[in-house]
C-alpha cells in the first residue's frame, strides 16, 4: 500500500500535467496575441503552476499580470527579454524576477523601444521606395500593441494582401537577407547585466544557439558570459533540437550556471508550434526549473 501511495504524486504529474512552469513568455505589450490579464489566465487554465512575463524591451505589462496571477493563485516571475548588440546571429538577454525596475533598465527599455520605432519605419520606407501602398501610421494604427516588432509588420502585409501569410513575409520580404529586412539595434551586454541586477533580477541567457556561435566555441563564450555576471541558461527551447538542449544543459552545469526552460510562447496565431508550459521535443517544464533551479536565486537576489 505504502509504494502505491508514494507512486500516487507522479502518477497525477504525468497524466495530468501538473506542475508545470514556464520562464519565457510573452503578451500582446511586445509581440505576442494575448494580453498581460489574459496571458496568466491562460497559463492558469493549462495547470501551470509559475508563469514568466518577458515581454522584448519592454516590463510595462508586469503590473497587469502581477495583479492577475494573484487573482489566479499562480506564481508569477515579473521579467524581460533585452535585445543586446552582437556579431553573429541574436543575443537575448531575459531578466527574472524583477523586483523593481531600476533607472537603468527604464533607460534601456526606453532607447530600445526608439531604435524599434526608427527600424520600423526605415522598414516601412524601403517598401514605399519599391512602390508598396504601405505606411507607418498606418501599421501603428493596425496593431493593438505598444511594441511593434516584425510579426506585426508581416501582419499588417497580410491584412494589405502584400502576402498570403505571415511566414510568407518573413520569407519573401523581412527576413535577415530580405529585401526589407533592417538590422535592430542592441544593447551592451554589460549595461544591461547591471540593469537586471540593480532591478533585483537573475540574468539568464535566452536560446544560447541563437548566437549562432559553434559548439567548438561554445563553452569559451558561455565562460566569459559567466565572468561578466550571467548566472542562468535557457537551455530548454523549443526553437532547438533536445538532444542540442540537454548538451546545453551539461555545459551549463559544468560552468556553474542555473538552468532554465521555456516556450518562448507568443500564442498559437504567431507560433503554431510552440505551447505554453511546453519546451524542446514537445516536454512539458518542470517546475524544478523555477523552484529548485531559478527560484533561490531570485531570493538571494538583493534590490540595488
Amino acid at each position: 500500500m505504502y509504494i502505491l501511495e508514494s507512486m500516487i504524486p507522479q502518477f497525477f504529474i504525468l497524466c495530468y500535467g501538473f506542475f508545470m512552469v514556464d520562464l519565457h513568455t510573452h503578451s500582446n505589450i511586445s509581440d505576442g496575441i494575448l494580453n498581460p490579464i489574459d496571458l496568466i489566465s491562460y497559463a492558469a487554465s493549462q495547470n501551470l503552476k509559475a508563469v514568466a512575463l518577458t515581454d522584448h524591451d519592454t516590463t510595462d505589462g508586469i503590473e497587469a499580470a502581477s495583479r492577475q496571477a494573484k487573482i489566479e493563485g499562480i506564481d508569477f516571475v515579473p521579467g524581460v527579454e533585452l535585445t543586446i548588440t552582437w556579431p553573429t546571429g541574436e543575443f537575448h538577454l531575459l531578466g527574472l524576477g524583477i523586483k523593481k525596475v531600476s533607472a537603468r533598465l527604464a533607460e534601456i527599455t526606453e532607447n530600445l523601444q526608439k531604435d524599434r520605432i526608427e527600424r520600423n519605419r526605415h522598414m516601412i520606407e524601403k517598401m514605399q521606395q519599391d512602390g508598396l501602398d504601405v505606411s507607418y501610421e498606418e501599421l501603428v494604427s493596425s496593431v493593438d500593441a505598444k511594441c511593434i516588432g516584425r510579426p506585426h509588420v508581416a501582419e499588417y502585409m497580410m491584412r494589405k494582401k502584400l502576402v498570403r501569410n505571415r511566414q510568407d513575409a518573413f520569407n519573401r520580404y523581412i527576413a535577415k537577407g530580405r529585401p526589407y529586412y533592417v538590422e535592430k539595434a542592441g544593447c551592451n551586454v554589460d549595461e544591461s547585466i547591471t540593469a537586471i541586477v540593480e532591478s533585483g533580477a537573475v540574468p539568464v541567457l535566452a536560446h544560447p544557439l541563437s548566437l549562432y556561435v559553434s559548439w567548438g566555441k561554445m563553452k569559451d563564450v558561455l565562460t566569459d558570459l559567466k565572468e561578466r555576471g550571467i548566472a542562468g541558461i535557457e537551455a530548454f527551447h523549443p526553437g532547438a533540437k533536445l538532444n542540442d538542449c540537454l548538451r546545453l544543459e551539461e555545459m551549463g552545469r559544468m560552468l556553474g550556471f542555473c538552468i532554465t526552460a521555456g516556450s518562448d510562447y507568443h500564442g498559437e496565431a504567431v507560433r503554431s508550434d510552440r505551447h505554453m508550459g511546453y519546451t524542446a521535443g514537445n516536454r512539458k517544464i518542470d517546475d524544478k526549473f523555477y523552484y529548485e533551479e531559478l527560484k533561490p536565486l531570485i531570493d538571494k537576489a538583493v534590490l540595488m
